[in-house]
Order: C-alpha cells, then sequence, then structure tokens
C-alpha cells in the first residue's frame, strides 16, 4: 500500500461512519485526504482521526471532486442519490445499504468468501446485509467441503442494526422501566427494552419480512448457487451490539462436527469458542468490539443424519457492516483495482 487515497465517507456521523473512521486508522489505510460527508443537521461537527480534527461537510456535488474512494453508509435513499454523482466524478464507492446489493451489475463482496468478484466493478461495490455477512463467514467454509442443500436461520440481532439512535432508546428505555415508568419506543416501532420482536422490515406476500429475503437473496448471489434452498426467521433482541444466529444446515451425506470443527478452526474471520464443560459458547457480549465472527455449539442434528447445528455471534457494526467494508477497499488497493472500468455503472 505505497500509493496513498483520497477518501470520502458518506454518512460519517452515524454508528457505522464513526466505525469506519476508527477502523481507517486503526488498520492504517493509506488515506491521503479524508472527507467526512453527513446531513446538513451534523455540519459543524467535528471527528477525531489521526490527531486532528476533522470538520463534517455537507453532502453536494463538489463534495466528490478529486475522490478516489466513497465508503457510503447513509442509507438507500442517499445512496441512490449520490454514488452514481460519486462514480461520474471518478470515485469507486463501496456502499453498505441495500440500494445495489442485488444490482446484476454489481458485485456483493465478502472478502473472506468472494473477493474474485470485486474485479468486475463497473464504480460501486455493495456491502452485504450484516447477516448475510456473518452467516456466510461461518457457512462458507463448510460449503467449501461439502455444499449445502438446506439453509435454516433464526437471528437475535441487536439494536445496534437499527443505528446508534436505537442503541440509545433501548438504554433509556430499560432506565425508564427500572424506574417503574413506561418505555418510550420512537426509532423502533415497540419498546425493545427486556423485550424481543419479530424484525419489522415490510413483510412480502409470503409472510417473509424484507431482512428475512436480504438473507436468502444475497446468500445465494454471493455463494454464487441459486440452488441453495434457505429459509430465514430475524428477530430483533434487547442487546445493544453483536448478532447471534442459529443455523441449521443440511448437506448430501452427514458432516462430522469434529471435521466441522476443524475446518472453522482454521478459517480466516472466524473464531471456534467452545467449553463443552462450562457450557460457555459465543455471546453478544464477548463479540462486541471484536473482528472474528465466534462460531460454536456446533452439533449432529438428531432430527437428520446429514444435518449440522451451529451458533455464532459477530458484531454488526464491525465486520457485519464496517469492517467488511474497509476490507474489501484493502483488496481493492492490493489488486490494484481501485480504479473504474471502461463501463460506469449507470442507475437505473
Amino acid at each position: 500500500m505505497s500509493k496513498s487515497y483520497r477518501v470520502a465517507i458518506l454518512g460519517a456521523t452515524g454508528a457505522v461512519g464513526t466505525e469506519l473512521l476508527e477502523l481507517l486508522e486503526h488498520r492504517n489505510f493509506p488515506v491521503s485526504d479524508l472527507r467526512l460527508l453527513a446531513s446538513e443537521r451534523s455540519v459543524g461537527r467535528t471527528l477525531r482521526f489521526r490527531g486532528e480534527n476533522l470538520a463534517v461537510e455537507p453532502v453536494s456535488d463538489r463534495a466528490f471532486d478529486h475522490v478516489d474512494l466513497v465508503l457510503a453508509s447513509a442509507g438507500g435513499s442517499a445512496s441512490k442519490t449520490w454514488a452514481r454523482v460519486a462514480v461520474e466524478k471518478g470515485s469507486v464507492v463501496i456502499d453498505n445499504s441495500s440500494a445495489f446489493r442485488m444490482h446484476p451489475e454489481v458485485p456483493l463482496v465478502v472478502p473472506e468468501v468472494n473477493p474474485l468478484a470485486a474485479a468486475s466493478h463497473k464504480g460501486i461495490i455493495a456491502n452485504p446485509n450484516c447477516t448475510t455477512i456473518l452467516m456466510a463467514m461461518a457457512v462458507w467454509p463448510l460449503h467449501q467441503v461439502k455444499p449445502v442443500k438446506r439453509l435454516v436461520v433464526a437471528t437475535y440481532q441487536s439494536a445496534s442494526g437499527a443505528g446508534a439512535k436505537a442503541m440509545a432508546e433501548v438504554k433509556t428505555q430499560a432506565s425508564a422501566i427500572l424506574q417503574g415508568q413506561q418505555p418510550v419506543a420512537e426509532v423502533l416501532p415497540y419498546p425493545l427494552a427486556f423485550n424481543l420482536f419479530p424484525h419489522n422490515s415490510p413483510l412480502n406476500d409470503l409472510g417473509y419480512c424484507e431482512e428475512e429475503m436480504k438473507m436468502v437473496n444475497e446468500t445465494r448471489k454471493i455463494f454464487g448457487s441459486q440452488q441453495i434452498r434457505i429459509t430465514a426467521t430475524c428477530v430483533r433482541v434487547p442487546v445493544l451490539r453483536a448478532h447471534s444466529e442459529a443455523i441449521n444446515l443440511e448437506f448430501e451425506t452427514p458432516f462430522s462436527p469434529d471435521e466441522a470443527r476443524e475446518i472453522l478452526s482454521h478459517s480466516p474471520g472466524v473464531k471456534l469458542v467452545e467449553d463443552w464443560g462450562t457450557n460457555h459458547f459465543p455471546m453478544p457480549i464477548e463479540a462486541s468490539g471484536r473482528d472474528e465472527v465466534l462460531v460454536g455449539r456446533i452439533r449432529q442434528d438428531i432430527s437428520h443424519p446429514c444435518g449440522l447445528e451451529l451458533w455464532l455471534c459477530g458484531d454488526q457494526i464491525r465486520k457485519g457492516a464496517a469492517l467488511n467494508a474497509v476490507q474489501i477497499a484493502e483488496l481493492l488497493v492490493e489488486k490494484n483495482l481501485l480504479k473504474l472500468s471502461a463501463t460506469i455503472y449507470a442507475s437505473s
């Protein structure tokens, strides 16, 4: 990484944006110039980077002038508005929203799973949904040994998935309940403190919510297989940070839990956490702030001879969002892909 790059963070003051800032510094990404972009209400704030206080700037056409890389985490509508502007000005955009994930010309990348897909970018690379990334990290190494026929997953998603305001709201709600007061829900549709509810994203005609369908469709795209049968149930739980997932995998032939442990114990970005004697397995409180996806409680599915069960926890803000985006950026730099192809992506 001898060359340095001009970088902009779109949505710099949000939960993922501030994590992006920290990771760029911590991982020593070669930044020559950094622009922090956010909505008008955040303009005037300053954020610390490499010992300096950087002012937050408003988003505008001119904000993307002479920028090599845009790390976007300001939501789908902002990405649809500004990503094409940035690309037309010569930037490569790594987008954390759902705006472009299923577009056929936009690669959907988890660097430990499908790094080669990044080479096909036409200016935009999509970061998968947080739950999809965490699941892919644990399932892909096993899928490489024996292809998965069917995948059933239930998620236990923390408040961090709804942003910094949701995290603050849960704390306020918990305090209110402990003082005998009624909790107020403004960011999420229902009180989350001491409660849980199915993910509140829009439902389709089959009764699956948008979050669940993201796991289905994105996993198939990342794995390059439309044949995997996938079903998901996504639940919001009263945890501040780090998501958990219970995964059931069905293979053509039996998959030994010991073999799965051996594979996952050597898989990049994964840490095996199992102490059967003390019943200690991955917990969100231990996954919070960590880069690795914690995987454990790997066991034979007693209802199916070719079934395997596992449990994971991963930090939604880090590997589920900001870290994956920065890893994609590092991949582009390493492979000299931080440049536009002859044909840029044009949004429809």
